[in-house]
C-alpha cells in the first residue's frame, strides 16, 4: 500500500490566539482520526518569525500528536537541529522515544533562512560545524555513557527506547549534508529527487566504511486536497493554497532544492502546474496507482488557514473513498 501522509503545519494567516488554539485542537482530532483509520504518518516541521504562524516548535507538537494516538509514525521533517542545545535535544528526544515506544522519526536539517539563526542567536556561518556538534552529540548521549562534550564529562538520561538510538535521518539538498550523513552512518533524505546525490551518498559510505539507506523522494510529490468537486474547491480555496506556496517559495533561494516548490504567482497557474492538486477520490486513487510501490500520498487538510471544515471533509472523503481501495 502507498505511504499515507497528514502534513501539519498549522499555517494560518489571519488567526487570533482563539482562533489558533481551535486549528491546533482541530490538528489533533485529525491526528486521532488518521491513526484510528490506519493511515501511514503525521508529518510536521519548523520554521520561526513566519508572520502567519508556522510552526515554531515541532517537539512540543510532536508530543501532543503522539500522546493523542497509539499507532501511527509521526516525522519532524525537518528539524532544524542547529538551533537547538545538542544535551536538551538528547534528552527530549530520548524522552518522546521513550514515550512513543519509538514511533517518532526525526529528519535532521540545516535550514536555509539566516534570519531564523540570527533570531536564535546563532551563527549562520558555523551552521555545519553546528550540525556536526549537535549530531555527534545525539549519537554519543543515547549511548547512556559518559560523553566529553564541550570540554568537560557528561551523561544523558534516560536512555532511549529504540536501538541503538531514535530513529535518525539527515535530510539536505547538498552533497555536504549526504557526505555528512555517510559519515555518521545515518540514513540521507533528500529534500528533492535528486539520484546523482543518492549516487554521491553510496560512494561517500564506500569511502567511509559506514552503512545506510537513502529514502528517495518520488520525482513528483504533490501535496493533496480532496474534494467531490475540484472546481469548486479551486475557486474557494485556491487562494490557501497559493498563500503557502508563495511563502514557501520567498524562503528558497539559490542552491536550495525542495520536492514542493511552487514557481507559481497565481491560483490558475498553481493550478495548472501541480505541485498542490485537489483531486476528487477516483482521482487520488488513481495517483497511487501511478506511483507503483512508491506511491507517497501527502494530504495537506489545513494548508495555509484552510477552514477547518473544509479539513476534515478532504480528511474524511480519503479515509472513506481512497484508503479502503488502497488496502484491496
Amino acid at each position: 500500500m502507498p505511504v499515507t501522509v497528514v502534513r501539519l503545519n498549522l499555517v494560518d494567516p489571519d488567526a487570533t490566539p482563539r482562533g489558533l488554539s481551535e486549528r491546533y485542537r482541530a490538528a489533533l482530532e485529525m491526528a486521532a482520526f488518521a491513526d484510528e483509520r490506519g493511515l501511514s504518518t503525521l508529518q510536521t516541521e519548523e520554521h520561526h518569525g513566519s508572520p502567519d504562524n508556522w510552526l515554531p516548535a515541532p517537539l512540543a507538537f510532536a508530543g501532543t500528536l503522539l500522546g493523542a494516538t497509539r499507532r501511527i509514525t509521526v516525522t519532524v521533517s525537518a528539524l532544524i537541529a542547529p538551533l537547538y542545545d545538542p544535551l536538551r535535544l538528547a534528552e527530549d528526544l530520548a524522552v518522546l522515544d521513550l514515550a512513543s515506544g519509538g514511533r517518532l522519526i526525526t529528519v535532521a536539517g540545516i535550514g536555509y533562512r539566516p534570519e531564523e539563526y540570527e533570531a536564535q542567536g546563532k551563527e549562520w556561518k558555523r551552521r555545519g560545524a553546528l550540525q556536526d556538534e549537535a549530531l555527534e552529540t545525539l549519537l554519543a548521549a543515547w549511548t547512556g555513557e559518559p560523553f566529553e562534550h564541550r570540554g568537560r564529562t557528561v551523561r544523558i538520561t534516560p536512555r532511549p527506547y529504540t536501538r541503538p538510538h531514535p530513529p535518525l535521518l539527515i535530510g539536505g539538498s547538498s552533497q555536504a549534508a549526504a557526505r555528512r550523513a555517510a559519515r555518521l552512518g545515518l540514513p540521507f533524505f533528500p529534500s528533492a529527487h535528486l539520484p546523482e546525490l543518492e549516487a554521491y551518498y553510496h560512494a561517500r559510505l564506500a569511502e567511509y566504511g559506514t552503512e545506510g539507506w537513502c529514502l528517495m523522494p518520488p520525482a513528483a510529490t504533490p501535496l493533496l486536497h480532496v474534494s467531490e468537486d475540484p472546481d469548486r474547491a479551486w475557486a474557494r480555496y485556491g487562494g490557501h493554497l497559493l498563500y503557502e506556496a508563495r511563502r514557501y517559495a520567498s524562503w528558497q533561494h539559490g542552491t536550495v532544492r525542495s520536492a514542493v516548490r511552487s514557481r507559481a504567482e497565481d491560483v490558475a497557474a498553481l493550478r495548472q502546474e501541480g505541485v498542490y492538486r485537489i483531486v476528487t477520490p477516483e482521482e487520488c486513487v488513481a495517483l497511487a496507482a501511478a506511483g507503483g510501490e512508491t506511491a507517497s500520498l501527502v494530504l495537506h487538510p489545513l494548508c495555509g488557514g484552510m477552514p477547518v471544515e473544509e479539513g476534515w471533509e478532504s480528511l474524511r472523503l480519503f479515509a472513506e473513498r481512497v484508503l479502503p481501495r488502497l488496502k484491496d
